[in-house]
């Protein structure tokens, strides 16, 4: 029977961390700050916004949402954005996504200055993801998913990783951040051929497609762990995962649970990247001065 190992204590340790960090800002009058821009009203980012404003607030980070009609003009949106790049009260920016149709996103990340981008839209920072550059941010979920393996002592080194799901959201990075923890990462999508056969040879499983308890024992090696960055709603309104937990249980040897497992960490992670941001710039300012 495998254990579920829950992303609330590696939230903590985080939050812990940071708001020691935070505090000593502060007293040398330096005040993180992440502003958050929303294009309407959907219902998933507002969550997401409400989540992280609180999680802010608790490791003491400024922040400030930015709320956008949704007929806004890209030229009136690229104009806000940049005003936030200029504004050096300001540490870190969130922009969500998608955008509406009008609004063309491979402009847009073009636009977000990289030592704001938090959560890894410009594709300078998606460039440190490949190159293993820690002075950039990667995205807060992979990342997550990274430090909940880290936490709980998952051995990456020399094993078998695999990551399903190819989005340049989660998947990709996930993969290429196991890469660069020395394992043997494969990336599968609807495109693989026999995805069950091989996923099941991973020793570390990720997976990221979105479809709701799609994922069962054949997917799984014995002894493997299991990182289910899936978020769903099934048809009686349950939020669920994208595996079968209780048809996994028995040959997982570790699995997150879904909820209290990867989303749980990810505006933690987002709140690492604001006061790593605020400190670079901090830092920066000192030289130039």
């Amino acid at each position: 029977m495998g254990v579920i190992i829950k992303g609330k204590p590696v939230a903590d340790s985080i939050t812990e961390n940071l708001i020691n960090e935070v505090k000593d800002l502060r007293q040398a009058d330096i005040v993180p700050k992440l502003v958050m821009v929303r294009i309407g009203n959907n219902e998933s980012d507002i969550a997401y916004q409400t989540g992280a404003m609180k999680k802010c607030q608790t490791i003491g980070i400024d922040t400030e949402v930015k709320e956008y009609d949704v007929d806004i003009s890209q030229d009136d949106f690229i104009a806000e954005i940049e005003k936030l790049n200029r504004d050096s009260s300001v540490n870190g920016i969130l922009i969500f996504r998608p955008f509406p149709k009008h609004i063309d996103e491979s402009e847009i990340k073009h636009i977000i200055a990289k030592e704001k981008d938090v959560d890894c839209f410009n594709p300078l920072n998606c460039a440190g993801v490949m190159e293993n550059d820690n002075a950039g941010f990667p995205p807060c979920t992979p990342a997550a998913v990274m430090e909940i393996l880290n936490y709980y002592n998952v051995q990456l080194a020399g094993k078998r990783a695999a990551v399903l799901g190819s989005s340049m959201v989660v998947g990709k990075p996930a993969a290429m951040m196991l890469l660069n923890a020395n394992s043997t990462t494969t990336m599968c999508d609807i495109f693989t051929k026999n995805n069950p056969e091989v996923c099941s040879k991973a020793d570390v499983l990720v997976v990221a497609i979105g479809k709701s308890r799609l994922i069962g024992s054949d997917y799984v090696k014995d002894g493997a762990v299991v990182v289910d960055v899936g978020i769903n709603v099934d048809k009686d309104g349950k939020v669920t995962g994208d595996v079968d937990t209780d048809k996994v249980m028995d040959k997982v040897s570790m699995i997150t649970p879904v909820p209290g497992g990867v989303g749980s960490v990810t505006t933690s992670v987002l709140a690492k990247h604001v006061v790593k941001a605020c400190k670079q710039q901090s830092q920066a300012k000192c030289l130039a001065d």
